[in-house]
């Protein structure tokens, strides 16, 4: 828990669930199976909580770093054999739109990909409702910056009175991505309509190699933009110009969610993916958290 500290500007707001379950189905971006999953309101101090509901114990894996086991292509949380997959997406929505206690009962290993953005899980939020709560949560402003960087990769939080994120993408060798950038505070209403319907994207060498290992079973250009050369693919055309550097803000947005705690800072990423995102996410954990002692 978060206490008053010198160290740290720290304020507060209530906590916030979702006032109805809603539910959403559909297939599994690897596995191609047919999933649901369902959004519950939670009491205060819950947390965002996956619930497999498919297994006969119906174990909770809370949505937090420490149960972070895999981020080779996606966001995967577990407890020993049991594990879910891609819950990036699911976490994005929830962040932006502050959701603090939530229960997510899912009878898969991993949620339904939609069309491949967050933006059905927007919906699920708003069918729902929101509802503030009578405990409060804190909300941590730095102080001063916290990096990490490995190679090419670097990810920065400088001092904000808001939840800012800037990215840059890179990717010289595509004549089409090349090098995207996109900044935007997070706010419900700038998330819902400038970063929830990006979709992911992949390169079309790195689908022939997915398909090769027996994933992506449920992926079509019906959830995925493809690029190929100085073409893309994708149902309807792309939903902006450069809606894969928007997808990248999406990713990191879910994954910072880990740390568990609201936040004001910007956070800078260049050519992060989740395992970069989930490393940062790690150190400023360490650091707020060693302030705060």
């Amino acid at each position: 828990m978060l206490k008053a500290n010198p160290n740290l500007e720290i304020s507060s707001r209530c906590q916030r669930t979702i006032a109805v379950p809603a539910e959403f189905s559909g297939i599994g971006l690897h596995t191609g199976e047919e999933v649901t999953i369902r959004f519950c309101p939670a009491s205060e101090g819950t947390g965002i909580v996956f619930q497999r509901v498919d297994l006969p114990s119906k174990p909770i894996i809370p949505a937090a770093l420490e149960y972070v086991c895999d981020t080779s292509r996606s966001t995967t949380i577990g407890v020993g054999s049991i594990k879910i997959h891609t819950i990036e997406h699911i976490l994005s929505a929830l962040r932006a739109y502050n959701i603090d206690n939530i229960n997510i009962e899912i009878n898969s290993i991993e949620p339904p990909v939609g069309d491949g953005s967050s933006a059905p899980f927007i919906k699920l939020i708003e069918e729902a409702g929101i509802v503030d709560q009578k405990n409060t949560t804190p909300i941590v402003k730095i102080q001063q910056p916290v990096y990490w960087s490995e190679g090419d990769i670097h990810i920065v939080a400088l001092p904000e009175d808001c939840f800012r994120v800037s990215y840059t993408l890179h990717y010289p060798q595509s004549k089409i991505l090349k090098a995207q950038y996109f900044s935007c505070e997070v706010t419900p209403e700038i998330y819902k309509q400038q970063i929830a319907p990006c979709r992911t994207f992949s390169q079309y060498e790195e689908i022939t190699m997915l398909m090769d290992r027996g994933l992506i079973k449920g992926g079509s250009l019906s959830n995925a933009v493809v690029i190929k050369d100085d073409i893309v693919l994708s149902c309807g055309g792309l939903h902006f110009p450069d809606e894969m550097v928007r997808h990248k803000v999406l990713d990191l947005i879910g994954d910072l969610s880990l740390v568990g705690f609201n936040f004001f800072a910007h956070i800078i990423a260049i050519r992060s993916g989740h395992a970069a995102n989930c490393a940062f996410a790690k150190t400023f954990y360490d650091h707020i958290t060693m302030e705060n002692r």
